[in-house]
């Protein structure tokens, strides 16, 4: 071989090795649209499920702590490979959680945001169907752009102030005729699922802003600041167990009503939450509003399925215009910045012919 053809070759091979890793990184954003979508669906479709079909009702109080206590560990075993060793894991404990008590002081205010959060989850899909919930749900992207405004000072254009009127037009064309299910027997109140989700949407909004901004506000770990708060979490939902079913829970016991249902509904409001993380990071708010929009068509058609779910045309319709105010919201801001310096060129050389 001649020594001229090893530059075109090792070009070639590094070129190749590109395209291969833009490959894979495509397929790794497709897993993370894939895994996203089918969990926020199959939560809420599998919590519905659990909350209208069994005769022994669980406590969701103790399915709240438990999914906190799972969080934890989870976030020690990410904590672990992060720091690489017994030591230095130990060491950023210490460091972080037993010499930081204004720091978990301050994470206690989304554990209870949280806990709250989650609670109402369980209220509003023992009330409303898993597909009303899930469009319904989708409120808490304008209450987060609200809460993005007032508590981080960030400005949306008028495209997503537009959606998000959009999108709450189109939750009340759902809510006004909400579509209904004639397979399930179990007593329910519209109402009171309506009122359960507008306090689920405002928990998440704000919850979602604070941890952002104490996130940004130093270089901490994110797993760090995930045992912080999940730490917070059990102690708060500990004391909702204790005040909503302490007498139920002393007599019955408190894994009464579980079955491999409630088990798997617990495993992913628990990997859920942690996957977010990942999927932020490696997926743009366009792929999360396909994803979003996609949850909420799988939710529908399990719906119909399993629960005999009858669509209305309001349904339909406001539920289209969701789907559409997710996709515009998510759409990436204009950059304005070289049109502006392009302004800002002609305008000096303007002034300079005039001089």
């Amino acid at each position: 071989m001649q020594s001229g053809e090893w530059p075109s070759r090792c070009i070639y091979v590094l070129n190749l090795f590109l395209c291969i890793s833009e490959q894979v990184s495509i397929y790794f954003k497709i897993y993370c649209l894939t895994v996203m979508t089918l969990v926020a669906a199959t939560y809420t479709v599998a919590l519905r499920y659990t909350r209208t079909v069994s005769k022994d009702m669980y406590f969701s109080t103790t399915a709240v702590c438990l999914t906190e206590i799972i969080k934890l560990i989870l976030s020690l075993g990410m904590l672990a490979k992060e720091t690489g060793s017994l030591g230095k894991l130990k060491a950023s404990i210490t460091e972080n959680i037993f010499r930081s008590p204004k720091e978990l002081l301050k994470l206690s205010v989304p554990s209870l945001v949280y806990a709250v959060q989650n609670n109402m989850a369980f209220v509003a899909l023992s009330n409303l169907d898993a597909a009303v919930y899930q469009v319904t749900y989708q409120l808490k992207i304008p209450c987060t752009a609200l809460c993005t405004v007032l508590m981080l000072h960030r400005s949306l254009n008028r495209l997503q102030w537009f959606s998000v009127f959009m999108l709450c037009g189109g939750v009340t064309l759902v809510q006004w005729n909400p579509a209904t299910s004639n397979m399930v027997q179990v007593e329910q109140n519209p109402i009171l699922g309506f009122v359960a989700i507008a306090i689920a949407v405002l928990c998440s909004g704000f919850a979602g802003v604070y941890f952002e901004k104490v996130l940004k506000s130093s270089d901490t770990s994110l797993w760090v600041r995930n045992i912080q708060m999940y730490l917070s979490g059990i102690l708060v939902t500990l004391a909702g167990v204790y005040m909503s079913d302490a007498a139920n829970v002393v007599e019955k016991g408190f894994f009464f009503g579980y079955t491999p249902w409630v088990c798997f509904v617990i495993l992913l409001a628990s990997m859920g939450g942690l996957y977010t993380s990942v999927v932020v990071k490696y997926t743009d708010n366009i792929m999360k509003g396909f994803s979003a929009a996609l949850a909420i068509v799988l939710s529908t058609i399990a719906s119909v399925t399993l629960f005999g779910l009858q669509i209305t045309a309001t349904f339909a319709s406001g539920t289209f215009l969701v789907c559409i105010s997710i996709y515009l919201y998510g759409l990436p801001k204009q950059e304005t910045t070289k049109i502006s310096k392009e302004e800002m060129d002609k305008s000096s050389k303007q002034k300079l012919i005039s001089v």
